[in-house]
């Protein structure tokens, strides 16, 4: 993982690197209240999908609704690959994400989310954040 911008502490690139682990473990265990726990009051999210989401409570009814169930034919790894502290408390970390089916016939999807991070004293939090869905080249 290529780490880019101020030089960061060990401690909050761990911090944020637990982050990441946190929403892989929440999407596989379909856990909402894991998830809406990473999120600032006042995030902002973008799905995969486009819809844009303001605010961890239209956030949580909106995860409430997809999430459970949505990974009942896969698996969901995430993957650090870029983490670019622009302050000490501000970080942008982008993330491979990888869908694996369990029926082995059918296409792993993929997909490429940011989250840009904000550290409230002393834990980090999403702020903002873009699912997006990586599209095959025809």
């Amino acid at each position: 993982m290529e780490i880019t911008g101020q030089i960061p502490s060990q401690e909050d690139v761990d911090a944020i690197l637990d982050l990441v682990a946190k929403v892989e473990q929440a999407q596989r265990t379909e856990d909402v209240d894991a998830f809406i726990a990473l999120f600032r009051k006042d995030a902002l999210w973008v799905t995969g999908h486009g819809k844009r989401l303001y605010g961890r409570d239209i956030i949580e009814e909106f995860t409430r609704r997809v999430l459970p169930g949505a990974t009942k034919d896969a698996t969901v790894t995430y993957i650090p690959d870029h983490l670019l502290f622009v302050r000490p408390d501000v970080a942008v970390v982008n993330v491979n994400q990888t869908y694996l089916p369990t029926n082995p016939t059918l296409p792993v999807d993929n997909g490429s989310p940011v989250y840009l991070l904000a550290k409230d004293t002393t834990t980090w939090q999403i702020a903002a954040a873009q699912n997006t869905i990586v599209v095959k080249d025809a």
